[in-house]
C-alpha cells in the first residue's frame, strides 16, 4: 500500500485529454489524483463538482487535477457533458491498473473506491485520503491544506 512519503506509482492510461502519463504532470506541477467509483452516481458527481468548482484555486496553487474511474472514455465524455464540461482529464481505468497501484480497488473488485492523493512535484505523495467522502467538508479542506491554500 502506498502512503504519505512514498514515491507515487506512475501509469499511462487513456483520458478525455488523450493518453495521460501521470509522471508527465508531476514534473511541472503538483497533482490532485482523485479516484471515484462510477460516472453519474450521486456521490461521484458531487466529488467531481467540488473539484470543478475549485479548479482555478487548485491551478493557482500550482496543481493539476486528474480523476480516475473504471468507466470507458465514452462514459466519461457523457458524464462531463452532463456536468457542463470538465476542465481536467478523466482517466479510463477499466482494468484497474491505477486503482491497483494505489490500492484503491473497491470491495466488488470491479471499480475503484473514492480516494484522493496529493502528489508533489517529483512524484512524492504528500497527502492521502484513503476513503474520501464528498459530503465531508473537512476532507475537502485537507486537499487545500496539502497544497498550502488556507
Amino acid at each position: 500500500m502506498v502512503g504519505v512519503g512514498d514515491q507515487a506509482p506512475d501509469f499511462t492510461l487513456p483520458s478525455t485529454a488523450g493518453p495521460l502519463r501521470l509522471s508527465d504532470l508531476w514534473r511541472d506541477r503538483r497533482v490532485v489524483l482523485a479516484f471515484y467509483i462510477e460516472d453519474g452516481t450521486p456521490g461521484c458527481s458531487q466529488e467531481l463538482r467540488q473539484l470543478m468548482a475549485e479548479y482555478e484555486t487548485i491551478r493557482a496553487a500550482g496543481a493539476e487535477v486528474v480523476a480516475v474511474s473504471a468507466d470507458s472514455l465514452e462514459s466519461h465524455q457523457a458524464f462531463c457533458a452532463a456536468l457542463g464540461g470538465c476542465p481536467f482529464p478523466l482517466v479510463s481505468d477499466p482494468e484497474l491498473v491505477a486503482a491497483r497501484l494505489y490500492d484503491v480497488v473497491g470491495e466488488d473488485g470491479k471499480r475503484s473506491r473514492r480516494a484522493v492523493f496529493v502528489i508533489d512535484r517529483g512524484g512524492r505523495i504528500i497527502h492521502q485520503i484513503p476513503w474520501y467522502q464528498p459530503e465531508s467538508a473537512a476532507q475537502f479542506l485537507e486537499i487545500f491544506e496539502a497544497l498550502g491554500v488556507t
